[in-house]
């Protein structure tokens, strides 16, 4: 058990006697708090409290953490209220003490929710202040050393919430340290039966493993004090957990893991690094598909070191890394190796940290994704270590995930370059905006004005930022697709009647339709909204609602010439790949086929053929009917279902496939089957532009020889 003098004496090289005596009034403070509190393993209360604080103290974090990391459960355990910390401790001490505590305040019934809000609490107080995420991850690093006093079910819980959260979160702050103890505390109760496997396969490999680092150890030592090069080194076997998952993710065996031997250098300077790194490429020949420079391109959360793997005489391969001593400081503790507070500083992130852009981002996700489980989709994706480099065609180096695409690579560099993307060129070749990136592609993005993006599009893209922005603009799009179809629904009503002359002017007609229709017509736009999405439907009732008793418009002289003048003024069909307009799947209507409008509520308006049999057999409600008509200046395809009746002959589906093909038409699916008397079927799913287009391809199937009749279905 950590004794709260060797916290002390590990604390007073870097804080005055002023801080070691609120550190001491902390620990009196806890003492009492917890007196007669007990944990699980039988130690007192106050033992974990000073392994936290002592964890902190090993990173040379300031007296307001290591306060605050002492007083940390205090809150959730006792009945000490803030406003006590507050006034024994300060505002910021009571500040970090409260983030912690409403971190582990999460009681939702579901795990996936409570792990949805249990981070989305995290972000939320590291970006208020960041030093409550370092209290955490010391906390949780104790109570997994302890997971063994709890039952299975508590165990595997606490340790998966590890591997998805916290160890990603140590991750993407550049807590090397950390992270790699989270991880082997936990694996070995998320997947004990793999634990078993690869402790299994390690240990009969340890002695001799031991020995080889050993002697590789001295042969580079006495390397580099030949040449005269100054070095710390330190090896290692690569950890039970960082094996599992690299078999695991590449598919690979044991001895394929060409790292699990590895040897730490650390020396002065940066030109030391690259001249040792020189020497041992001239001893031993390394593996240049393994060689890694992340000093020249650091990792997104700052990591710096070279890497390469050599091969010894012996046949054993060695994974070496070598970094200076202020690279090495960074790997192990990351953000907080420098993290310094002094007290008239605010506290809070320092903006200009490239390792808390992705926190930044993930806020304001919070912000405008409130469901638990998509911001959790999100999440995950975006705690993925960032390892794709690519380039732009000036050279700055973008960072991206694993998996991310030409289109998500667009929204890395501007917003508006994403949504006006027509296509990539990657290496100077033209690629799809679909395409997956590689470390070390050259991506240019090709955009056009008049681009913009569709849903089509959020398959393209990989990253939650990415699709993030997509829908919000497709959203946007849609509430101004959904008003103007409103407005035009409102419209045509309101000239069916004569109304009263109160009513002339629309600011009148906003207060009454408020009046009747309540909070969905608060604004003219939001009422115009809710009629194009088919909540309020604009019949004779909502009129004499609205209007009282109104008699219908006789249409004069002219307007009747102007209607047979020119006929089918409805709507047109603009947007029929969004949300708002929409083509009805149970009968597929086609461009130039005479169609209706039905407004289906909450889904905006749905195009039917007039041969459809839910308008044939009139199942639809008449008042929800408007007139439509396509937009000639439309280019699309539209999808057709033909039925094909034959012969069974050999060689009929490929004349029938041609005879498509020769109109220029696509055959997205076909199936064909035998039926009665010689004779067979074939299910045809067309591609075409319009009817007539579908006209000329089935005159052209019914021409053939074989075929006994074409229908469409």
């Amino acid at each position: 058990m950590v004794r709260f003098d060797d916290i002390l004496e590990k604390v007073s090289s870097y804080i005055s006697e002023k801080e070691i005596a609120a550190l001491r009034k902390a620990y009196v403070f806890a003492g009492q708090a917890h007196k007669g509190q007990v944990r699980r393993s039988g130690e007192p209360y106050l033992s974990h409290l000073l392994e936290v604080t002592n964890d902190l103290a090993d990173m040379k974090l300031d007296r307001t953490t290591l306060v605050a990391a002492l007083l940390h459960d205090v809150l959730e355990d006792t009945d000490t209220t803030a406003a006590a910390i507050r006034e024994g401790f300060g505002r910021e001490v009571a500040g970090l003490v409260e983030g912690v505590t409403k971190i582990s305040r999460v009681q939702e019934v579901s795990p996936e929710v409570r792990r949805a809000e249990t981070i989305r609490k995290i972000i939320l107080a590291m970006t208020d202040d960041i030093r409550v995420v370092f209290i955490k991850l010391a906390d949780r690093i104790h109570n997994l050393k302890t997971l063994r006093f709890l039952d299975e079910e508590k165990q595997r819980q606490i340790a998966r919430e590890t591997l998805d959260i916290y160890a990603p979160i140590a991750n993407r702050l550049g807590m090397g340290r950390i992270r790699a103890e989270l991880e082997d505390l936990s694996f070995r109760y998320v997947a004990p039966e793999e634990y078993a496997k690869i402790a299994a396969v390690v240990e009969p490999e340890r002695k001799a493993a031991e020995a080889d680092l050993a002697s590789m150890k001295k042969a580079l030592a006495d390397l580099l004090a030949e040449n005269g090069l100054p070095a710390e080194i330190f090896a290692r076997m690569k950890r039970p957990y960082s094996v599992w998952s690299k078999m695991k993710r590449r598919d690979i065996a044991f001895d394929q893991v060409f790292d699990f031997l590895a040897l730490r250098v650390i020396t002065d300077t940066v030109k030391d690094c690259y001249a040792i790194l020189g020497i041992i490429h001239q001893r031993w020949p390394h593996l240049p598909q393994r060689f890694r420079d992340f000093v020249a391109m650091p990792k997104p959360n700052l990591y710096q070191a070279l890497h390469t793997t050599v091969i010894t005489e012996g046949r054993k391969m060695f994974e070496i890394q070598i970094r200076t001593r202020g690279m090495h400081d960074l790997a192990e503790n990351g953000i907080a190796a420098h993290w310094r507070y002094k007290d008239d500083a605010a506290a809070g992130p320092r903006k200009e940290d490239r390792r808390l852009h992705w926190l930044r981002e993930m806020a304001a996700l919070f912000e405008e994704n409130k469901n638990p489980q998509e911001f959790l989709r999100s999440l995950k994706t975006n705690l993925i270590p960032e390892e794709v480099y690519v380039f732009t065609p000036k050279g700055k180096v973008v960072n991206l995930p694993p998996g991310a695409t030409a289109l998500d690579f667009a929204f890395k560099i501007h917003t508006e370059i994403g949504l006006h993307a027509s296509g990539a060129r990657i290496n100077g070749t033209s690629a799809p905006l679909k395409t997956a990136l590689k470390t070390g592609d050259i991506v240019e993005v090709l955009t056009a004005p008049d681009r913009t993006p569709t849903r089509a599009m959020l398959a393209a893209a990989a990253t939650s930022g990415a699709r993030q922005h997509l829908k919000r603009w497709l959203n946007l799009r849609s509430r101004t697709t959904s008003a103007a179809l409103g407005r035009k629904i409102w419209d045509r009503e309101v000239r069916k009647y004569v109304l009263p002359p109160e009513y002339r002017r629309e600011e009148a007609v906003a207060r009454r339709l408020a009046a009747v229709v309540g909070p969905r017509a608060a604004t003219m736009d939001e009422f115009y909204r809710q009629v194009g999405l088919g909540r309020i439907v604009v019949d004779p009732k909502l009129m004499e609602a609205v209007f009282g008793p109104v008699a219908p418009r006789r249409p004069s002289l002219l307007g009747k010439a102007a209607a047979r003048l020119s006929p089918g003024q409805g709507l047109r069909i603009k947007d029929i790949d969004g949300q708002t307009i929409k083509l009805a799947k149970c009968c597929s209507p086609i461009k130039g086929e005479p169609v209706v409008g039905y407004i289906t509520a909450g889904r905006g308006l749905t195009v039917h053929s007039l041969r459809c049999p839910l308008i044939a057999k009139e199942l639809l409600d008449a008042q929800r009917q408007i007139e439509v008509v396509w937009d000639p200046a439309q280019d699309a395809t539209f999808k057709a279902r033909l039925m094909v009746k034959s012969r069974d002959v050999p060689g009929v589906l490929a004349k029938v496939a041609t005879a498509v093909a020769g109109l220029e038409g696509d055959i997205a699916k076909a199936e064909a089957s035998m039926i009665a008397d010689g004779k067979a079927k074939i299910r045809l799913e067309v591609r075409i532009k319009d009817i007539r287009h579908l006209e000329a391809i089935s005159k052209r199937i019914a021409g053939l020889k074989d075929v006994l009749s074409v229908e469409r279905v």
